[in-house]
């Protein structure tokens, strides 16, 4: 006889109008004490409430498992409650056995007793090893957190412990005792503390450190006290009791958005260098009031740490200005051993004396392998970006680096001058560089595109260029250097600008030249691009003959049925597309657009994974089946996402497009929009009847609504639907449809033959349905239903 030992289940109910989750049911998942592992998920989204009442049956079935020693559950934003707490804590205590556990009761109206009664149970879990614990937003107070404190302090074993009680008014008192008891966990190496928001003082901070002081034994420490009342001197007395941990090794330590100024930043500098163990730290500091002698001192001390190897540093909003920029980076030049780097630096008054001085610095970590700097809203300048890029330069051994610099002030000089100088950063293969929001316009854009014509070692670029005032010369010159690259990864961003015919015509002779591009993301929403600059892109395209992977956004623009033909033609040309997500919202495609779209990637054969992105457009019955047909031709297609929102494609074009679909037998996953598209019956009974073809389905979200499809149609497509054998998760929105009881009932007989389905969503809102008594029961017919919401008004 075979024993269930392992057991892993998630059910997420998100939104339940029908209750399904009662302690019957509850208690047919828990089939012995045999049960050694499970992992039980009931989240939260929306207004699903499981309440005291299910919080405790579930508790009952648990305390049946005896020998279960791995629990995981996730119970946030349920409201259960004291009661529902205590039953269930209550009903856990049972589990001596338990080694590990995981419990989310987050943002679930807890109190001091709720949290006394959980504590009580936790005492009684003395083999206790692994525990994380998130009461986050809860109402547990002073006492709550004495007595979680107290039950704490005896599971011995603990050695690792996650507690977070973020937002819930703990008081002094709370932080003293939460102290206290982890100097009695002998054990503990890996702790996790979230105290965020919760009024915590210089004194509370300080009686806290204290504590951590003697927890010899940890190597890794994450504490949250962002947005609290700590000041100069709660930081420094934390930061000095924490350079007693002479073992930690990985420290992350998040103090935004408190008051700590250039004292207390500079104390805590120099308390961390004496953590000589110290390899990796990530200090957040962000929106305080450090200025610039702080991040001076700061950087100072940090220059200390030599064995530091990964630093991520946040100091974004706190006027640190030049002199704190170039007294950071000098600090941080100490740091010889420094391989990965995240600076956040954002809205700090730095100029370009200041950017400079921080490049320059900086270019001492010459073990530097990762760099992501974040500049921007500062004031650096054309002349800082140079700098800062001739700087970087000297950072020969760095592979991977993002700069933020949108905001800038940045003109037509800095570009080049940045990208001129990375360009001798000879083993630099990918770049993320963000321009937006600067006045950059045409010579700045030919400069950078000049400049990078130089990276030749560059294999991945990702360009965001927002707002930045360039035309079809800017462009064309940018292109023109991009041809000349090695790129086989390029992202370009050039939302908004002032691009025209020229312009996007010459990005796409450009990209003919890249013959080694693998991906390719590129968008141009909102561009005012017409018809012949869309065919040009795609005849561009169709020569990037090695193209896998392809995102292109051309929405909001003036792009007709010429554009979108040539489009597909062109797209039709790269044979080795296996990923396409093509966004054409809100243009002026027609029928014979999207009929000639449909026909291009009819012959991309290998296509995987489509979304396909057509809202709001200007097509009817043949353009959706043209469409239809051209992607029944897609005969791999496993991962389809279309959208045709707002078209008016009536019953012939929903049963043409569902013929097309019915041809994709490789369908696995299915998500189809066709909200406001005058669909009736007819339609909804042969586009479900197609669909019913594709026995490979397993994930169908299908959206109706608002359409009039009515009983008929619903009937219809349950039919169909219900071929679909091996279908596990569905999702239909069918509201505002003239659906009856009649109708509702054929639907649930349809999908009841689901035998496979195990989770069912159903939107019926605003429908002529009296009841779903009949609809509930029929639904369940398929044996394997798990989790079934209606949504019924």
């Amino acid at each position: 006889m075979i024993f269930l030992k392992y057991f892993q289940l998630n059910f997420i109910f998100q939104f339940l109008h029908s209750y399904i989750i009662n302690q019957f049911y509850i208690i047919s998942f828990f089939p012995s004490n045999l049960l050694v592992n499970y992992i039980f998920f009931l989240q939260y989204f929306s207004d699903n409430q499981i309440g005291a009442i299910g919080a405790s049956d579930l508790g009952s079935a648990l305390a049946k498992c005896t020998n279960l020693s791995y629990l995981r559950l996730n119970l946030s934003g349920n409201q259960i409650g004291a009661i529902g707490a205590s039953d269930l804590v209550s009903a856990l205590a049972k589990c001596t056995n338990l080694l590990n556990l995981r419990l989310n009761l987050s943002e679930n109206k807890i109190d001091a007793i709720g949290a006394s009664d959980l504590g009580s149970a936790l005492a009684r879990y003395i083999n206790l090893s692994n525990l994380r614990l998130n009461l986050s937003k809860n109402q547990i107070g002073v006492i709550g957190t004495q007595e979680i404190a107290s039950a704490l302090a005896k599971c011995t074993n603990l050695s690792n412990l996650g507690l977070n009680l973020s937002e819930n008014k703990i008081g002094a008192i709370g932080v003293s005792d939460l102290g206290s008891v982890l100097v009695k966990l002998p054990n503990l190496s890996n702790l996790r503390l979230s105290l965020r928001l919760n009024k915590i003082r210089d004194k509370d901070a300080l009686g806290l450190g204290s504590s951590l002081a003697n927890c010899v034994n940890l190597l890794n420490l994450t504490l949250n006290l962002g947005v609290n009342k700590i000041r100069n001197k709660g930081v420094s007395g934390l930061s000095s009791a924490l350079s007693n941990c002479f073992n930690l090794l990985n420290l992350t330590l998040n103090l935004e958005e408190n008051y700590i100024g250039p004292i207390g930043a500079s104390g805590l500098g120099s308390a961390l260098s004496n953590c000589t163990n110290l390899q990796n730290l990530t200090l957040i500091l962000k929106q305080n009031y450090i200025h610039e002698i702080g991040a001076s001192g700061l950087g100072f001390a940090l220059g200390k740490c030599t064995n530091l190897s990964n630093l991520t540093l946040d100091l974004s909003y706190n006027k640190i200005g030049a002199i704190g920029a170039s007294g950071l980076g000098s600090g941080l030049a100490d740091c010889t051993n420094l391989s990965n780097l995240t600076l956040f630096l954002y809205s700090n008054k730095i100029d370009a004396i200041g950017a400079s001085d921080l490049g320059s610095a900086l270019a001492a970590c010459n073990q530097l392998l990762n760099l992501t700097l974040d500049l921007s809203s500062n004031k650096i300048g054309a002349i800082g970006a140079s700098d800062l890029g001739s700087a970087l330069a000297a950072c020969n051994q760095l592979l991977n680096l993002t700069l933020f610099l949108n905001s800038s002030e940045i003109d037509v000089i800095g570009p080049s001058g940045l990208v001129s100088a990375l360009a001798n950063c000879n083993n630099l293969s990918k770049l993320i560089l963000d321009l937006g929001f600067n006045r950059i316009g045409d010579k700045g854009a030919s400069g950078l595109g000049s400049a990078l014509a130089n990276c030749n070692n560059l294999s991945n670029l990702n360009l965001k260029l927002l707002l930045i005032e360039i035309g079809d010369e800017g462009t064309s010159g940018l292109c023109s250097g991009l041809a000349s690259t090695n790129i086989q990864i390029l992202e370009l961003d050039l939302y908004e600008n002032l691009i025209g015919e020229t312009g996007a015509l010459g990005l796409g002779s450009a990209l003919a030249n890249c013959t080694n591009l693998l991906k390719l993301s590129i968008c141009f929403q909102e561009n005012k691009i017409g018809d012949e600059v869309v065919s040009g892109l795609g005849s561009g395209l169709g020569k990037c003959t090695n193209l896998s992977n392809l995102t292109l956004d051309l929405s909001l623009n003036v792009i007709g049925d010429e554009g979108a033909s040539g489009l597909g033609s062109g797209l039709g040309m790269c044979t080795k597309l296996s990923n396409l997500t093509l966004n054409l919202d809100y243009n002026q495609i027609g029928d014979e657009g999207v009929s000639g779209l449909g026909s291009g990637l009819g012959k991309c054969t290998n296509l995987s994974n489509l979304t396909l992105n057509l809202r709001r457009n200007n097509f009817h019955r043949k353009g959706a089946s043209g469409l239809g047909s051209g992607l029944g031709k897609c005969t791999n297609l496993s991962n389809l996402t279309l959208n045709l929102e707002g078209n008016n494609i009536g019953d012939e074009g929903a049963s043409g497009l569902g013929s097309g679909l019915g041809k994709c037998t490789n369908l696995s996953n299915l998500t189809l929009n066709l909200r406001g598209n005058f669909i009736y019956g007819k339609g909804a009974s042969c586009l479900g009847s197609s669909l019913g073809k594709c026995t490979n389905l397993s994930n169908l979200t299908l959206d109706l609504d608002p359409n009039k499809i009515g009983g008929e149609g619903a009937s219809g497509l349950g039919s169909g639907l219900g071929k679909c054998t091996n279908l596990s998760n569905l999702t239909l929105n069918l509201s505002y449809n003239q659906i009856g009881d009649e109708g509702v009932s054929g639907l649930g007989s349809g999908l009841g033959k689901c035998t496979n389905l195990s989770n069912l969503t159903l939107n019926l809102w605003y429908n002529e349905i009296k009841s779903i008594q009949q609809l509930k029961a029929k639904c369940h017919k398929s044996n394997r239903l798990v989790v079934l919401k209606i949504r019924n008004f």
